[in-house]
């Protein structure tokens, strides 16, 4: 066992990357943060609502095991059983932990911990400051991370991209290659381990909440060298964001959870403005088919609401992709006290107060549930062993993954503000793992041959240099425009295998005139396009594992919706149920009149999609294609049944 200092690499500088840096410098690892652009700009600052913990501070109830139940269901119970709930009973622990580092959490007027309600659940579990949450806990972590840069722990390389992993004969992970963006200089990274914590794939998409950043790419690339990506197809899409001509930007749940109200005029292309629309003819669709959850059902269920009213009904505002979300009914000192960010940001880019007029929003790609894969390992009661090297590893051994760019918490869907808690958790969880397989490692980074870096750096230069050399006719950024086009009009909120067949075919097209690609800028300094010209290399193949899990995985579930194999849950169907048709059915054969009518046949046909289905797709790159298997989902704390909101 090796006694020396471990020395890990870490890319991107979001909530997981600045939490595993401080935990992994907290048990005396070196550690070098990758990031593309400056720290404080990670796309989690971007998280407007708040981070989810179960701490019952209304005294209604709430409990971790009911954060779990509400985090396995909303994810139809594809999620990681054991992690989700060491995940859930963590939680009340990390929300201590970064109000002590000093995250300015909206308070009561008693100084206790402010909650708010999310989607999913009938708790107010969800901690919040104000409209800009993920802010102020980037900025807290990185201050945290400061100390240890300080101490000569932490090295931060800003404006720089990870290429790729450098790895050995035996394919172990022993660093990483990365790109100065401001000098074009290629180098690599000697280390005992990587992580990889680099966000989502939205950019794969034309219209996305994310930033344009959020290619990718890291995951990709690690995808192409040998790591299996999990769940591709459960792309979310969140049912609040402005419409834009450039991009979409996001109207954080939090609205609907301090009161917002999302409805349409009763007459199809009524031409009134909201103001002069009575309450009667309104329509509050949402509070009308689900009065028990409301406007705060879980963000699949009210995407596909808000498209059904648009496209079915007609009844988008003065015909056009739009609903109202209502807040004028709330006083304006509550609104800026709980929602400034986000008035501010509909002000700016509508012109119009939400104070004062209802805002117009449309669901808008948000976030993947999928990512890579990673492992875990659990002790001998069924509890994660913290320690285990296993932890959050990929499939390539010593390249780490956590946050949005692995796939173990959310399942088919993720309930809002549990992406906070996941980023959190999953950094501060792998770093006992991480130093416990640094301190079993046979070589330190120095006893690896230096020619295998050299190889891996003059791989990548030459690599950017023949892009910089591609001459064809091929506009890359509409290239990229194109892909993302066809991926919201094929593999979007409502899928359907014929389109899905058409945008495998298209994206086939799409590769074959990428070699075509002209670098219309060679220069170095600024947005540089060859940089680009390599993620979009990236999300071709990311688009193409997202689509073909969408077409070989033939059912509804989550936010993967084909309306051909909707089971029809009955109205009346009360889940439990399910529960007793199979306590029943180990002991007899069920008769039909043991359950209202329908409701047998129903369950029979969920039994045996789940014993079909109810398994995690894992992408293999092979011979240029995602050779796509499944593997089943570890449901052995809760049994899976369906999901009904009303």
């Amino acid at each position: 066992m090796m006694k020396r200092q471990s020395k890990v690499i870490i890319i991107g500088g979001g909530l997981a990357g600045l939490s595993a840096a401080m935990k992994l410098c907290e048990l005396g690892a070196e550690v070098v943060i990758v990031a593309y652009q400056s720290l404080k700009r990670s796309h989690s600052v971007c998280a407007q609502g708040g981070i989810n913990a179960a701490m019952d501070a209304r005294g209604e109830g709430d409990s971790p095991d009911n954060h779990f139940y509400d985090t396995i269901k909303g994810g139809d119970f594809l999620a990681e059983q054991p992690l989700v709930r060491d995940m859930c009973h963590q939680a009340p622990a990390i929300i201590h932990l970064l109000d002590r580092m000093g995250v300015p959490f909206n308070r009561t007027a008693e100084g206790h911990l402010a909650f708010r309600r999310f989607g999913g659940t009938l708790y107010s579990r969800t901690a919040f400051a104000g409209a800009t949450t993920g802010q102020q806990m980037v900025y807290s972590l990185d201050e945290q991370v400061r100390r240890y840069e300080h101490d000569g722990l932490v090295q931060k390389l800003e404006w720089h991209e990870y290429l790729g992993a450098v790895l050995d004969s035996e394919g172990v992970c022993r660093g990483a290659v990365i790109h100065n963006l401001r000098t074009n200089h290629v180098d690599c990274l000697p280390g005992d381990a990587v992580i990889l914590a680099t966000g989502g794939p939205s950019q794969v998409y034309a219209g996305s909440t994310a930033s344009t950043v959020n290619t990718g790419a890291a995951a990709t690339m690690a995808y192409l060298q040998g790591a299996q990506y999990a769940n591709a197809e459960f792309i979310q899409i969140h049912p609040t964001a402005i419409p834009g001509q450039d991009k979409l930007r996001l109207m954080s749940e939090s609205a609907r959870g301090e009161g917002g109200r999302i409805w349409v005029p009763k007459r199809v292309g009524d031409p009134r403005t909201a103001e002069n629309i009575p309450e009667d003819e309104r329509y509050y669709f949402l509070e009308e088919k689900y009065p028990h959850f409301g406007n705060l059902v879980p963000r699949d269920v009210a995407s596909r609401e808000i498209y059904d009213i648009v496209y079915q009904q007609k009844l988008g505002i003065g015909g056009e992709a739009m609903v109202y979300l209502d807040l004028t009914h709330k006083t304006r000192e509550f609104l800026d006290d709980r929602l400034g960010g986000i008035i501010d940001t509909y002000t700016k880019f509508t012109g119009q107060d939400p104070r004062t007029t209802p805002m117009k929003i449309f669901p808008a790609v948000h976030y993947s549930m999928g990512g890579l894969w990673t492992d875990y390992e659990t002790d001998a009661h069924g509890m994660i062993d913290t320690r285990s090297p296993r932890n959050q590893m990929t499939s390539i051994t010593g390249l780490y993954a956590g946050g949005e760019v692995d796939y173990q918490y959310h399942g088919a869907n993720r309930l809002g503000a549990n992406s906070l808690l996941s980023c959190i958790y999953t950094g501060l969880m792998m770093a006992p793992g991480v130093i416990q397989y640094t301190r079993n490692l046979g070589k330190a980074p120095e006893d690896v041959p230096s020619s295998l870096f050299d190889q891996a750096r003059s791989f990548w230069a030459n690599r950017l240099q023949s892009i910089k050399k591609m001459n064809g006719s091929v506009n890359p950024y509409r290239l990229h425009k194109e892909l993302g086009n066809l991926m919201m009009e094929n593999v979007l909120i409502v899928r359907n295998n014929q389109k899905l067949e058409q945008a495998v075919e298209k994206i086939d097209e799409i590769e074959e005139k990428f070699k075509s690609v002209q670098c219309v800028d060679s220069s170095d300094w600024a947005n540089p396009t060859a940089s680009f010209i390599n993620q979009l290399y990236c999300m071709i193949h990311l688009s193409r594992i997202i689509t073909r899990g969408a077409l070989m995985r033939d059912e509804f579930r989550g936010a993967h919706y084909k309306p051909e194999f909707d089971l029809n849950q009955p109205a009346d169907f009360d889940p439990h149920e399910y529960i007793d048709y199979l306590e029943r059915s180990h002991y007899e054969k069920v008769p039909e009149e043991a359950f209202p009518q329908g409701h047998l046949a129903y369950m029979k046909r969920y039994e045996s999609n789940n014993e079909k289905w109810l398994k995690t797709s894992l992408a293999t790159f092979k011979n240029n294609q995602p050779e796509i298997t499944y593997a089943p989902v570890n449901t052995s704390i809760m049994t899976p049944r369906p999901r009904k909101y009303d």
